[in-house]
């Protein structure tokens, strides 16, 4: 049975100098990516390189989400975070299920 979901995603995946670095800064902008209309994540490690990081998120909207990460603010936030090479991919669901 297929659910319906509203929002968008964004497909994240970068290389992180060091994890534990990278998560303590990524942690303590949860507050501005709720703001900014991040509704939910998921985090995974690449199995063969754990420093190989994807954020997986739903937005409320593309445009939010575009211009949050595209943000100043945000290009110094990665580069405190030690984040290499960061590549998005913003994308529009159409359709979920759970089997």
């Amino acid at each position: 049975m297929t659910e319906p979901h509203d929002g968008c995603h964004v497909l994240i995946i970068h290389e992180v100098e060091d994890y534990e670095k990278w998560k303590a800064v990524f942690d303590d902008a949860a507050t501005i990516r709720r703001e900014a209309g991040e509704i939910a994540y998921q985090l995974l490690a690449y199995d063969t390189d754990t420093r190989r990081v994807v954020h997986f998120s739903r937005w409320t909207s593309l445009g939010t989400a575009r211009a949050f990460f595209e943000s100043p603010r945000l290009v110094e936030i990665r580069r405190v975070a030690g984040v290499r090479a960061p590549e998005f991919h913003y994308l529009n669901e159409i359709e979920a299920a759970l089997l």
